[in-house]
């Protein structure tokens, strides 16, 4: 049914019915799901600071960072198809884009150490600021994930969907858009426009949560939601930072 058209793949009608808690089995619960996600927090976190120090020594963080990228996405793979992995997976999925998170971090901050000096600890605060925000206003009911809202949504992470595949596909064969980079109006605005589908996916994601624990989704799924959130989470941030880095871009 169309209550559970999520634009996060992770969190979909799919994954939470063929999942359904046994009778008498212990249930998911939103406050549980928040509690996983803090710990997934925590995983990132730790692994993003040791990259961060890693740079700050002048050791090389490349590895580290297409080594999280590669091991985080097969491990994310897995755990979408195998939602009672999430337990044990999640926590590593969270170490290991800890790392890309950290490395990425490190490199925004060493470009734009003379421009924007707190450009990275900019763009951790806007991302929580965002994301109190969008629950803020999903818990008082100002904006719904109704059917609508998630079709627009859907059509809108397809369109971006197919504008990554592009661009990967031209990157590969030395084609480069300048009009997409440099701190260009452009870039600006997808950079915007990303950011703004980025946000508004957190909505579905509180929906998904929160309707998986009236179904009595098994215990299992508290993690897979957490892990789900983690993914629109770290999207956000990305983009928050690539935003800011385009636009102080400009001042360069």
């Amino acid at each position: 049914m169309a209550l559970f058209n999520s634009s996060n793949p992770t969190l979909s009608e799919k994954s939470f019915n063929k999942s359904m808690a046994i009778p008498g089995v212990n249930t998911m619960t939103v406050t549980g799901t928040l509690n996983r996600f803090g710990f997934l927090f925590l995983m990132v976190m730790a692994s993003a600071f040791y990259v961060w120090n890693e740079a700050s020594v002048g050791n090389s963080i490349g590895g580290y960072v297409m080594g999280g990228a590669i091991g985080g996405l097969i491990l994310a793979l897995i755990i979408v198809f195998k939602q009672n992995w999430a337990q044990y997976l999640a926590p590593a999925y969270a170490l290991l884009e800890g790392l890309v998170i950290g490395g990425i971090s490190a490199m925004y901050n060493d470009a734009f150490a003379k421009v924007a000096p707190g450009i990275v600890m900019q763009a951790v605060a806007l991302t929580f600021g965002t994301a109190i925000a969008m629950f803020v206003l999903y818990r008082g009911g100002f904006i719904r994930a109704t059917d609508r809202f998630k079709s627009i949504m859907m059509a809108a992470m397809g369109g971006i969907m197919i504008f990554y595949l592009i661009t990967w596909i031209l990157s590969m064969f030395n084609v480069n858009m300048p009009m997409l980079h440099q701190g260009s109006t452009m870039s600006i605005v997808i950079s915007i426009a990303i950011t703004a589908i980025a946000a508004l996916s957190l909505i579905l994601d509180f929906d998904m949560i929160e309707t998986g624990a009236k179904m009595g989704a098994p215990k299992y799924m508290e993690w897979y939601g957490a892990f789900g959130l983690m993914v629109t989470m770290i999207w956000l941030y990305i983009n928050i930072l690539k935003l800011l880095g385009n636009i102080y871009g400009r001042r360069d």
